[in-house]
């Protein structure tokens, strides 16, 4: 209705008003309701074109709208808002449509650019944890929302598999792990431990011989003891000691996490673990082939874990196999003058001009950084994807600047699609019990989590019954389809750029803004379906208020995928959702259905329903959660 109505403003406006209007002027918002009205156009951008007031600007919108827009029925002005009142054949049609159209709200598939949307992008060194339950599911919900707003969608993830964290595990198991009665180290098939789990047991495993090993030499250096050490490190450490003299509490805690720091690039660790990393560099077979195990142990974790998660990918790319790619982007910008070399021979591209700085592109020994490799990604993804159009990159917020700096590199570079790119930024997730560490061990395992909303949902819905005629497998699988329904929708329903504080208890909840409650409301119609049997015609029906309340909510669902879309946004989809379910929920409690008398009334309440139960269901479809048919 809202393109009908600019259409025939923006056909007729110089007839009928002598001068043309702009589309961006022709703003639509729900009616408020105290007023009547199915929609109110805003009067105010037009009154001073037409040099009217607003009331009688919204007075002439309304007499020229009434003239050729046949859905309309009347309208009311209240100062310069224009209430419009549609027929209730209008929104009779619309239920028609809306029941009969089995993608109603989603574009042609394909009938847009493709896009690809990266996520997940783990480390091989540990499990997943609560972050990248958020990320992951934020990816593959945007994901489904971009392919339902019409675009070719390729879900893909960068591993970053290399570098000194990957070494870290790898020296600790090689250091640490223990030898069982067969001379054998921990493998997952001896220990049946996860092998993600059991490599992110020995990252922790690192740190904590590291740290100990640092507070070793830092009780050395304090009690005087300074040999074996090079004398510029004990002439830096006894300056910083002096230091901490006359300082307060703060500078002093300060001035030791710098004592501590020199202390930790002494231990004999950090030696081990660089040189290991230069062996891997070299491709020494023993280091080699130990990567490539250990590697394999936390990919059969992975694949595990994203299956009970409900997340797939379309193309994974390894940082092992794209670090080394930047380097070719790094030569044509030169060519280009987009970077400029410095006399120690490092690259940079100066974008002072641009509001940003200086940033590194290449250092000094020809080594790659971040920037370097991930320009290299995007070009390779490019190169594998000709009909690219542009990439979605799920992050956390604290690579805002980051990202910023890569897009506008590839822009000067030349690369139309940039413009396109999007930094899908998220904030943190937090716990009651505060910040997670990886290398202390005191991350919620994604795992973990997963298995205790599962649980929980057991426990809930066992409570209550209705599981009569159960298998125990169907059981089973309902406990995780609300589970783990529950735990997407609390992680999805938050505006994405918000940091959030994750409580599980609450994320099954049947009431309230969860994801058990829209589920609840779906199984339950179901169950009215499945009783009321075949439904008939329902043409002769009246409307009454609450019906009309439904359907005008179903009607916006077009533009709440759109919008979900623009905005990279899956919690414009829940939170429209919950506002259909809360409006279902008083519909169904202030008007009989399977008793009402009158067939048509009745026909026409149960197709309303059935459209309820079916938006719901795709909808949460489009959030990764699945709808079951009984709770």
């Amino acid at each position: 209705m809202e393109n009908l109505i600019k259409s025939v403003l923006l056909q007729n406006a110089e007839t009928f008003f002598g001068a043309q209007i702009e589309e961006k002027n022709i703003q639509f918002q729900v009616t408020r309701k105290e007023f009547e009205g199915d929609l109110t156009l805003v009067a105010f951008p037009f009154a001073k074109l037409w040099k009217l007031s607003p009331q009688d600007a919204a007075q002439k919108l309304g007499e020229l709208l009434i003239q050729h827009v046949v859905e309309i029925e009347k309208f009311n002005v209240i100062q310069g808002f224009l209430n419009i009142v549609l027929k209730e054949n209008y929104w009779k049609n619309q239920l028609t449509e809306i029941a009969s159209n089995e993608t109603f709200g989603w574009e042609q598939p394909n009938s847009k650019g493709t896009l690809l949307v990266e996520y997940s992008s783990p480390n091989t060194n540990k499990p997943l944890h609560l972050g990248h339950l958020r990320n992951n599911f934020l990816g593959f919900s945007v994901a489904e929302i971009l392919k339902a707003n019409g675009h070719k969608v390729v879900k893909t993830q960068i591993i970053n598999d290399r570098g000194i964290h990957i070494c870290k595990s790898m020296l600790a198991w090689e250091r640490f792990s223990p030898l069982n009665d067969k001379g054998e180290r921990e493998t997952p098939q001896n220990t049946g431990l996860k092998g993600d789990k059991l490599v992110g047991k020995y990252y922790v495993e690192f740190d904590k011989h590291f740290n100990a090993e640092a507070k070793e030499i830092l009780n050395q250096w304090e009690t005087g003891v300074v040999e074996g050490f090079k004398p510029e490190t004990i002439e830096q450490f006894k300056k910083f000691a002096n230091a901490r003299e006359g300082k307060d509490e703060k500078a002093v805690e300060d001035i030791n996490a710098k004592i501590k720091e020199l202390a930790k690039n002494e231990t004999s660790l950090l030696r081990d673990v660089k040189e290991m990393l230069v062996k891997w560099e070299a491709r020494d077979p023993q280091t080699y082939l130990l990567w490539n195990t250990m590697n394999g142990w936390v990919y059969d974790g992975f694949a595990t874990t994203y299956k009970m998660m409900g997340v797939d990918f379309d193309k994974l790319y390894y940082e092992s196999e794209t670090y080394l790619l930047g380097k070719d982007i790094v030569d044509e910008g030169l060519n280009k003058n987009v970077f400029y070399r410095k006399q120690d021979g490092s690259v940079w591209v100066d974008l002072t001009g641009d509001g940003l700085d200086e940033k590194l592109v290449l250092r000094s020994d020809g080594t790659a950084v971040y920037m370097t490799q991930d320009l290299g990604t995007a070009l390779d993804r490019k190169k594998d994807f000709e009909d690219m159009e542009g990439m979605v990159y799920t992050v956390g917020n604290e690579q805002d600047y980051h990202f910023k700096v890569l897009f506008l590199i590839l822009k000067k570079l030349g690369y139309a699609w940039a413009d396109k790119c999007f930094h899908l930024s998220y904030g943190m997730v937090d716990l009651p019990s505060g910040k997670m560490k990886s290398r202390e061990g005191t991350v919620v395992d994604a795992d973990d989590l997963m298995d205790e909303v599962i649980t929980s949902a057991k426990e809930m819905t066992s409570e209550r019954g209705h599981l009569e005629g159960m298998s125990n497998d169907e059981k089973e699988n309902l406990f995780r389809q609300i589970g783990m329904g529950g735990l997407k929708y609390y992680l999805l329903k938050v505006d994405p750029k918000k940091r959030m504080m994750f409580n599980p208890e609450e994320s099954i909840e049947l009431n309230g803004n969860t994801g058990p409650f829209l589920q609840y409301a779906h199984a339950r119609i179901q169950s009215l379906l499945v009783k009321a049997g075949e439904v008939g015609e329902f043409q002769d029906a009246l409307l009454g208020a609450e019906e009309k309340e439904i359907i005008k909510l179903l009607s916006q669902y077009p533009s709440v995928i759109k919008e979900a879309g623009d905005h990279y946004s899956p919690a414009v989809i829940a939170n429209y959702l919950f506002e259909l379910v809360k409006a279902f929920n008083h519909f169904y409690q202030a008007v009989p259905v399977l008793i009402e008398k009158n067939p048509d009334v009745k026909n026409l309440r149960l197709v309303l329903c059935k459209s309820v139960a079916d938006i719901v269901k795709r909808s949460l479809l489009l959030l990764g959660i699945e709808s079951p048919n009984k709770m």
